[in-house]
């Protein structure tokens, strides 16, 4: 995970955050990324973030996005967190509309469900793809430096 941010202002972190994430690949499956934003209700930064994850689908992705950022959210004593992402079926999913046929998004899945239960709230928002330009920005850095 690359930093990319000033990080947050305490050690024990309070409120809740707002994590915009995205992620994507270059071929399908091909040189894959993620790229995550975390900030405070109000829209102001606390962190952001981003990963290549070598080959892997743009599906793959994105999940690896939502794992880093309930991680981060976790690690930095948050209390709820609400996830926004352009993906509607990774959204849909999370919030149980959808069924996670996809075998190799199931670990994925069940792994996100898992961290989402040690939160007090945690929210899923689909939001459209001008909403989420700082995480797709990232996403393609990290893509960007999964290629090189």
């Amino acid at each position: 995970m690359t930093p990319l941010g000033a990080g947050p202002s305490t050690s024990q972190a309070t409120g809740h955050v707002v994590a915009y994430i995205d992620g994507g690949a270059r071929g399908n499956p091909g040189p894959a990324g993620y790229g995550v934003r975390i900030e405070h209700a109000d829209g102001t930064l606390i962190d952001q973030f981003c990963d290549s994850i070598g080959v892997a689908t743009n599906n793959v992705a994105e999940y690896r996005g939502l794992l880093a950022a309930l991680e981060y959210a976790a690690a930095h004593g948050y209390p709820g967190v609400t996830v926004r992402s352009d993906s509607l079926l990774l959204v849909k999913q999370m919030l149980g509309e959808y069924r996670v046929k996809h075998p190799g998004l199931q670990p994925l899945h069940r792994a996100a469900k898992a961290l989402a239960l040690g939160f007090r709230r945690v929210t899923f928002e689909h939001v459209d793809r001008a909403l989420n330009a700082h995480a797709d920005r990232l996403a393609n850095d990290a893509m960007d430096r999964s290629q090189k």
